[in-house]
């Protein structure tokens, strides 16, 4: 989400006059975009705003913005605490800034824009921005209405708000007729995305209107919350031949007793039901997800059921992390917190055993072709790079104009992460 975020802000300043810089000390403005849900996160834009302020004492002129969650959460307060930052943007309020950097320049001081009663903002679709680009995401929704207990969205992203469908899927367009070959859908929670008189267009409607746009190669969507992935939504697995077998579906804990004080909505046997039912609908596809260890009451026993499951469902990769206190969630003020050092045992133990998991399923896939969208260099170098349409990373050696072509590769090795194989067309 920050991701498109940046795109979308980009685009905004673009179509102002602004020009990309080189680097910080060439910038007249640079703006952090911040994430708050991990305490880690906020604690990286925090640093790095320091640092940055540091170099503006050297240049006064240069304007300085902290934007996204981080912002919309601390609001008026981040220019207390950090004297010399200019502009504190929230996630809603993104095309309003060049409006706020006019203002700036003309001798405003501290601007603070982080109204959460605006619509989702709409891309500028400037043509060209996306050339060269092979893969690109699009924002279908802001917010989220599930207030888990231990989550910030609701509060620095506000409710629950999809932008219509018309104006979605013109903007894919817009990213086909740039090159794209891959979109992904984005949005805090992508399964309740609903627009129309009583909602009645929902998100595997949004899907069907998109599947067929001429060269979609591939169809990607992130985040769904558990309890609200239907039936009609698997079903779109089947029936839509773009859209790729994966589903990103976090879990967060094992037991039952954690996920309620969570507030999540359903117990690990729905979540295992729904698991084994997309997997009967679409044997091949692949499920990775999102756990956290720690929580507040979490014991022993509690963290062994999240084991359990993990054993259980097999992910193809998990995204795994520490709770940590998010300020104004219920979480927060909750009794029984885990000790931190008992926190890193737990997620090195799972981490283990995730990656002996993840591990075993790429090895099944030795001696297999599979389809890749090609992405363009590796990051090693020497090397091409794409994803399966099962958002597996694979490495190979062809010719670099095979960049956004989708070829087979035979696969030779694997980790936990990637596989190696060769291009056979």
């Amino acid at each position: 989400m920050n991701v498109y975020d940046s795109h979308l802000v980009s685009q905004f300043l673009l179509a102002s006059g602004y020009v990309p810089a080189a680097d910080v000390r060439s910038a007249d403005v640079v703006l952090i975009n911040t994430c708050a849900v991990r305490a880690k996160a906020e604690q990286k834009a925090f640093s790095h705003l320091g640092r940055l302020l540091q170099w503006k004492r050297r240049k006064p002129d240069l304007i300085v913005g902290l934007m996204g969650c981080v912002a919309q959460q601390e609001g008026s307060d981040l220019l207390l605490r950090f004297p010399g930052l200019d502009l504190v943007l929230g996630p809603r309020d993104l095309t309003g800034i060049p409006r706020h950097l006019q203002a700036l320049e003309e001798g405003c001081i501290g601007i603070v824009a982080t109204n959460l009663d605006v619509k989702p903002p709409a891309s500028l679709n400037t043509p060209g921005y996306f050339n060269g680009r092979v893969t690109s995401t699009l924002s279908i929704m802001e917010g989220c209405n599930n207030f888990c207990s231990y989550c910030v969205v609701p509060l620095v992203r506000g409710r629950e708000a999809s932008r219509p469908p018309e104006e979605i899927v013109e903007e894919a367009r817009h990213l086909l007729s740039d090159g794209v070959k891959e979109i992904t859908l984005l949005g805090q929670n992508v399964n309740s995305y609903s627009h129309g008189e009583g909602g009645e267009y929902r998100f595997p409607d949004l899907l069907r209107s998109l599947s067929p746009l001429r060269g979609l190669l591939r169809l990607r969507f992130t985040t769904s919350h558990p309890k609200d992935l239907s039936g009609d939504l698997m079903d779109c697995f089947v029936d839509l031949p773009n859209l790729c077998p994966h589903i990103h579906l976090p879990f967060q804990a094992g037991s039952n007793r954690i996920l309620q004080r969570m507030n999540r909505g359903y117990t690990r046997e729905q979540y295992a039901g729904k698991v084994m039912r997309l997997r009967e609908l679409q044997p091949k596809i692949s499920i990775t997800s999102d756990v956290m260890v720690g929580f507040p009451g979490e014991t022993a026993a509690d963290f062994d059921l999240t084991l359990e499951l993990i054993k259980e469902i097999e992910f193809d990769n998990l995204y795994s992390f520490k709770y940590s206190d998010r300020k104004g969630t219920r979480a927060a003020t909750m009794e029984g917190k885990v000790d931190e050092k008992e926190k890193s045992l737990r997620l090195a133990v799972l981490q283990r055993m995730q990656m002996e998991i993840s591990l075993a399923r790429n090895k099944r896939l030795e001696g297999t072709r599979m389809k890749v969208l090609v992405e363009g260099a590796s990051r090693k170098g020497g090397q091409l790079t794409g994803r399966t349409d099962t958002y597996k990373v694979v490495n190979f050696n062809a010719d670099s104009e095979l960049t956004g072509r989708v070829v087979e590769v035979f696969i030779e090795r694997s980790s936990a992460n990637s596989l190696w194989g060769t291009c056979i067309k």
